[in-house]
C-alpha cells in the first residue's frame, strides 16, 4: 500500500499554476491534488485568497475562475492547527509554510522561493523547486534527495 506524500505548496506555485495553465506549476500543483495531500494553515490559505484576488491577475484569468481554483483548492486541502511556532526562514512571512509543515508532518514544501529552498532540508522536511519536485516525480519522488 502506497502512503499518500503529505505536501505544502507556496503561494507563488498556486499563483503561477492558476495563470499559467500548461506550466510546470500547474502540472504539480494536479498532481498534488490526485495523489498527494495538501496541508494548509489558516495563515497559508488567507494568503493565498488574499494574492489571488488582486487585480493584476485579471488580465491573466478572470476572478471567477481564481475564486473556483480556491475553492478547489481548500475542498482537498487537510487544515492544519498550528501549535508550534517557527522563526526559521531569512523572511519571517515565510515561516508560516514552516509551521505548517512542521505541525502537519509535511514530507515536502514546494516553492519557488529562495528564502525557503535555501535551508533545504529542514527539520527532516525537503524543499523543492516545482521543475525539481516534477523531475524526481518523473524518477521516483522516493529516490531523489531534492
Amino acid at each position: 500500500m502506497r502512503v499518500s506524500r503529505r505536501l505544502v505548496v507556496d503561494t507563488n506555485v498556486f499563483a503561477s499554476a492558476i495563470i499559467f495553465p500548461r506550466s510546470v506549476p500547474r502540472q504539480v500543483v494536479d498532481h498534488v491534488l490526485d495523489h498527494g495531500v495538501v496541508i494548509f494553515s489558516e495563515a497559508t490559505v488567507s494568503e493565498l485568497a488574499e494574492v489571488l484576488s488582486r487585480s493584476k491577475f485579471d488580465g491573466f484569468v478572470s476572478r471567477a475562475e481564481r475564486e473556483l481554483f480556491l475553492a478547489q483548492i481548500e475542498s482537498a486541502a487537510e487544515f492544519v492547527p498550528i501549535i508550534q511556532l517557527v522563526r526559521a526562514c531569512r523572511d519571517p512571512k515565510d515561516d508560516k509554510f514552516l509551521e505548517v509543515a512542521l505541525n502537519g508532518r509535511a514530507d515536502v514544501i514546494i516553492t519557488g522561493d529562495a528564502d525557503l529552498l535555501g535551508i533545504h532540508p529542514w527539520q527532516g522536511i525537503a524543499l523543492a523547486s516545482p521543475s525539481n519536485f516534477e523531475e524526481a516525480r518523473l524518477v521516483r519522488v522516493d529516490t531523489i534527495s531534492f
